[in-house]
């Protein structure tokens, strides 16, 4: 508890900056907990994930900022929560305020944000593998501002973990979706943390939880179904999506089991700025 209440002895309002690199309390987090190879990870399985999500002020990261980082270290072994924490980062506006709610004169009330990001380091150096829905997303914010850059192996729980066919998702399902389907109840809220309880809920429930992640993580590419108009549905079927990131295209990241697995023709396909739909998916 002592620990605790020290967290609470200065509170900051200044604007969030990058912390030098010789007073990094990273520097002692990763020499107790080191970053796991990922060859590593990848054949044996990841032992305790860092289950996360961010609310931004925008999608830009060149433009917006983002506000509030939730995260959740989970045990895979025991399916237990082993910390949980969330914070607010200040920001001057939020041009997301209508989705997450979050006033940006909200995220500037005195509270110990920069201790907090001091704690979310070391969460992040004691996890094997960061866990976010939608992780193309979310990754794109750590090493700007006050977020530190990580070399965690990260997992898309929307792209990556390929879920049972019993529980009738979508290829690409959404965090609601995803919770109702394993029996967790949802709530309006639209904050980190909420996000990654659903996340934590859903593994906890999930006995095959170890073939998911280890299937997850298999290295995949880009790759091109090659379908009649006629064949389509068997694209639409296998999750390839319409005109993204090809015009004009079936495509979808596929390991090479899965590869293996389909029933048509693949071609794998580089991504040349020119052949990129004009669309961007969130």
């Amino acid at each position: 508890m002592g620990n605790q209440l020290d967290l609470l002895g200065d509170f900051s309002m200044s604007p969030p900056t990058a912390q030098p690199a010789e007073t990094s309390p990273l520097t002692a987090a990763t020499e107790a907990f080191p970053a796991p190879e990922p060859g590593a990870v990848l054949d044996s399985g990841p032992k305790s994930l860092l289950i996360l999500d961010t609310e931004t002020s925008g999608l830009d990261p060149a433009a917006h900022a983002c506000l509030e980082v939730g995260a959740i270290l989970f045990d895979v072994a025991s399916r237990s929560v082993l910390a949980q924490q969330s914070f607010l980062l200040p920001v001057d506006t939020n041009a997301a305020e209508a989705i997450n709610r979050i006033p940006a004169a909200v995220t500037r009330l005195p509270q110990p944000w920069s201790e907090g990001l001091n704690w979310f380091q070391h969460l992040v150096a004691a996890a094997d593998v960061l866990v976010a829905h939608n992780a193309a997303f979310d990754r794109q914010w750590f090493g700007r501002g006050a977020l530190p850059p990580v070399a965690t192996p990260w997992l898309c729980s929307m792209e990556d973990i390929r879920w049972p066919a019993d529980r009738q998702l979508r290829s690409r399902p959404s965090v609601r979706d995803l919770a109702l389907a394993y029996g967790v109840p949802v709530w309006a809220a639209h904050r980190a943390l909420t996000d990654c309880i659903y996340l934590a809920e859903v593994f906890a429930r999930c006995d095959d939880l170890e073939i998911l992640l280890k299937r997850g993580l298999e290295p995949r590419r880009l790759v091109r179904a090659r379908v009649s108009f006629e064949e389509r549905h068997q694209a639409k079927e296998a999750g390839f999506r319409w005109n993204d990131p090809i015009k004009g295209a079936w495509t979808r990241r596929l390991s090479d089991r899965e590869c293996a697995e389909l029933s048509f023709p693949i071609v794998a396909v580089d991504v040349c700025p020119d052949d990129r739909a004009e669309h961007h998916s969130n």
